[in-house]
């Protein structure tokens, strides 16, 4: 799945910068929404980014692309690879990427596994 964003002036740092608590915020919606469409039939809680390193720098008027694709299933869990690019889909011009892994939960907060739709678990 693809999004995109547009940097505005509310979503920079004091150095004229996207603010990294920005980014991470749209990365864990833009992946949450990923998982939603996929399993729409699961609550999911985001339980971890394995890595957070910013390569390149993001200023005003800047539109980036977050793509969030599935790289892991579990029994509770999945993850998404999520890469953030900028004006360009080539990823190798990433300004960002991380794995983010949700947990499927129940009303009360528990694991609960997730409803088994036809595909291969990792």
């Amino acid at each position: 799945m693809e999004t995109h964003r547009l940097v505005i002036t509310e979503d920079l740092n004091q150095y004229g910068n996207l603010f990294g608590g920005r980014l991470l915020s749209w990365v864990d919606e833009a992946s949450f929404i990923a998982a939603t469409m996929e399993f729409p039939r699961c609550k999911f809680v985001t339980i971890g980014m394995d890595k957070v390193e910013f390569r390149h720098s993001v200023h005003n008027g800047t539109i980036i692309i977050i793509r969030s694709t599935r790289v892991k299933i579990g029994k509770t869990s999945v993850s998404y690879l999520v890469q953030v690019l900028k004006n360009q889909s080539d990823p190798e011009h990433a300004i960002f990427e991380t794995t983010v892994t949700f947990v499927n939960v129940d009303d009360d907060g528990n694991k609960r596994e997730i409803p088994d739709s036809g595909f291969l678990r990792i």
